[in-house]
């Protein structure tokens, strides 16, 4: 059976790619939940990984004496073991196209994931607020969103990005936590394609494993003044 080592579930969003792709496609696997207690060389994440993957990172997936690490390694890797689950879209150029958006994911965005760190315990509506008026570059990152996901929705007819659930919904399921979270404002479309993800099987299961976690690093929360 695969085993997929993560991150704490309230913070990790790396994390959640693989996890909420396998839970919601119903591919059976092993979670192994590797604590944040900090990412120093002697810290207990760091030992936990050591010899399982050259970064000491999660995401890390394991199949026998197979290591892939990397959220979209994990997902072309998955992919290619269950053909049948459909996991990238069928037709070539959408398929480029769900490509080409996760991968933007993987490497873009960086001032919303600065600004914005996933937290899915918390509402953030007034640290949401100064963010979105004081960091242009979050609204463009926001915007940006909006714009793909609009175009995507429209030519695949929904309710996912490309139709049915596929890689690129559970990639961009954690940004749909940090809108929530923080309350960013976007068009009612693309609210309800927000409330879509949060309402698929494996992303409740993974919103209310989170919630249920009570694990509060302060380090994963510069913003918060108070619980």
């Amino acid at each position: 059976m695969l085993k997929l080592y993560i991150g704490n579930k309230n913070y990790s969003s790396w994390s959640m790619r693989p996890w909420v792709l396998l839970r919601q496609a119903g591919i059976p696997f092993e979670e192994v939940m590797v604590r944040f207690d900090s990412f120093d060389a002697d810290s207990q994440f760091k030992t936990t990984l050591q010899g399982l993957s050259p970064t000491g990172k999660v995401p890390l997936l394991v199949d026998g004496e197979l290591a892939v690490w990397d959220t979209l390694a994990i997902a072309e890797y998955v992919a290619e073991q269950f053909p049948a689950k459909q996991l990238w879209p069928a037709d070539k150029a959408a398929r480029a196209r769900a490509r080409s958006v996760c991968a933007e994911m993987h490497s873009g965005f960086t001032a919303l994931r600065s600004a914005c760190p996933m937290n899915i315990e918390a509402s953030l509506p007034d640290v949401g607020a100064l963010i979105w008026r004081d960091k242009p570059a979050v609204r463009a990152d926001v915007y940006r969103l909006e714009t793909m996901w609009t175009e995507l929705l429209q030519a695949h007819g929904g309710p996912m990005l490309f139709g049915e659930f596929s890689v690129a919904d559970a990639y961009f399921a954690p940004v749909c936590m940090r809108l929530l979270s923080y309350v960013l404002p976007v068009s009612p479309s693309i609210a309800a394609y927000v409330q879509r993800v949060q309402e698929l099987p494996g992303v409740q299961d993974w919103i209310a494993a989170a919630r249920a976690e009570a694990d509060f690093l302060d380090f994963e929360e510069p913003y918060r003044l108070n619980r």
